[in-house]
């Protein structure tokens, strides 16, 4: 028995109504996101380079329990050599091993009697009242987030209208800094047989900075402005899209 053309067009009519609702929630949802992309970027960039600063800063009000959470939380996603690291309300605001050979700063060794070379003794260190206490995110870590919130707050501030950086350029002054200063120090620890005419070095924390600061900073040029071109052509397509035909 065929169905009356009377109760069709209203189930017609209420499934038009629900898909137009849907693209009109998708349609706000993107341009949400496409307005307030950076401003999440940045948020959650400062949450994660400010957090491990508060490390040293409970331990210095001696809420240790707080501390300790903090450390734990960044643990697995750095390594915390005390010796490579920050420290906050002491003598020197770093302690760098013997090898590093940096004149009038006493050593990671020095200060704490430990043998550079025990690895879980340097991460297990925070540090005390004397010395003061350590930031939980390394030196060079620190720089490539602290560089990345900054061109983030740059690009913002300028109205997202900087262009990428070219791949290659990103190579060159991102990766190879980086890389040298951190394949370098690595591979001549390593005691491979081979290479036992290349010295043993220990990045200094100027170096750490630096490098970092150069990956962190152009990384982010080169990401945000290609973010930000792709979030322009998706609201282009779907301009075209929802704009009526012509001649129809």
């Amino acid at each position: 028995m065929p169905v009356p053309e009377n109760e069709v067009l209203p189930k017609q009519e209420s499934t038009e109504t629900t898909i137009q609702s849907d693209q009109s929630l998708s349609n706000k949802t993107g341009a949400w996101i496409k307005h307030h992309y950076l401003a999440l970027i940045n948020i959650a960039l400062a949450i994660y380079a400010f957090l491990p600063m508060m490390a040293p800063v409970l331990m210095k009000t001696g809420q240790t329990s707080g501390a300790d959470v903090v450390y734990k939380l960044y643990k697995p996603l750095c390594h915390q050599l005390a010796y490579r690291s920050f420290f906050l309300f002491g003598e020197q605001i770093v302690y760098p091993r013997e090898l590093a050979g940096i004149p009038n700063l006493r050593s990671y060794e020095e200060v704490t009697g430990f043998d550079s070379h025990d690895q879980l003794a340097a991460i297990a260190f925070r540090g005390n009242e004397q010395l003061g206490y350590k930031i939980a995110l390394c030196q060079r870590d620190l720089a490539i987030y602290l560089s990345l919130l900054l061109f983030g707050l740059m690009f913002s501030i300028t109205g997202r209208k900087l262009k990428p950086l070219p791949w290659l350029a990103w190579i060159i002054l991102a990766l190879v800094p980086i890389g040298l200063d951190g394949f370098s120090q690595l591979i001549s620890q390593m005691e491979i047989p081979f290479l036992g005419w290349l010295s043993v070095r220990e990045s200094t924390p100027l170096l750490r900075v630096l490098s970092g600061a150069m990956f962190g900073w152009f990384t982010a040029w080169f990401g945000l402005p290609s973010i930000e071109e792709m979030m322009n052509e998706k609201k282009s397509s779907n301009a075209i899209a929802s704009s009526p035909a012509k001649g129809k």
